[in-house]
């Protein structure tokens, strides 16, 4: 059973181009302390539980209104079921967006030979040398969000990378080794960080809207299509 902690049944923000449906699903294996979704993350079963039933009712009545369906959390990738589940949506007609953070390319990378993905979004935490800490997890293997990067970007699908950009974690030269790793991508989009009750460790700083717009133009030398978002 795939644990649904959150349903947003309509939004024209999650998926570029398309009214689509937002799933939220529980649990994550990284502990980003500026992670909005605090709850989903490290409470999952404090979430009110939505039915698989519920869910697909719902789909199979919104058919013709939405076009898309957007999967994210917490972090999709860590359900062993995510495909079968993820064909059942596309059996209905949908598009599928999914969320990720990189750090499964085992994953993705059968998600995506399965022809189950239409669009994917990757948050890209930071520069290497400093991944552990943004993601919160201390260690871990970089080789993995570079393999997952390579898939995405051979992969032939819409996509996009992200960061969310917050004054303690993310200097002009991080952004612009961000840039290097993902250099010639489709789409970048930084976002600011915002503070909200949902925050897993309160208290870092956005960026003026002047400052993202240099931060951009840095990572712009690698990604042609930089945009800021929020």
């Amino acid at each position: 059973m795939m644990r649904i902690c959150g349903l947003n049944k309509t939004t024209l923000l999650d998926y570029p181009g398309h009214v689509a449906a937002a799933v939220f699903l529980g649990g994550c294996n990284f502990r980003c302390p500026f992670c909005q979704n605090g709850d989903l993350v490290l409470k999952p079963e404090s979430q009110a539980a939505i039915g698989e039933e519920e869910l697909f009712s719902f789909l199979k009545k919104r058919k013709g209104i939405l076009s898309g369906v957007c999967i994210t959390g917490g972090e999709p990738t860590l359900e062993k079921d995510l495909g079968i589940w993820i064909g059942k949506i596309k059996e209905l007609g949908y598009l599928v967006k999914l969320d990720t953070n990189g750090y499964r390319p085992e994953a993705v990378g059968e998600l995506l030979g399965d022809g189950l993905l239409d669009y994917i979004a990757m948050d890209v935490k930071n520069s290497m040398e400093r991944y552990g800490e943004t993601a919160g997890v201390g260690k871990l293997d970089t080789g993995r969000i570079r393999e997952t990067i390579n898939l995405i970007m051979k992969s032939g699908i819409d996509y996009e990378f992200r960061t969310t950009v917050a004054k303690e974690l993310h200097r002009k030269e991080d952004i612009e080794a961000i840039g290097s790793e993902i250099k010639g991508a489709r789409a970048y989009f930084l976002q600011s960080y915002q503070e909200s009750p949902g925050v897993i460790a309160p208290g870092f700083h956005a960026y003026s809207r002047e400052e993202m717009e240099e931060l951009a133009a840095a990572a712009r030398f690698f990604v042609p299509n930089v945009q800021i978002r929020g």
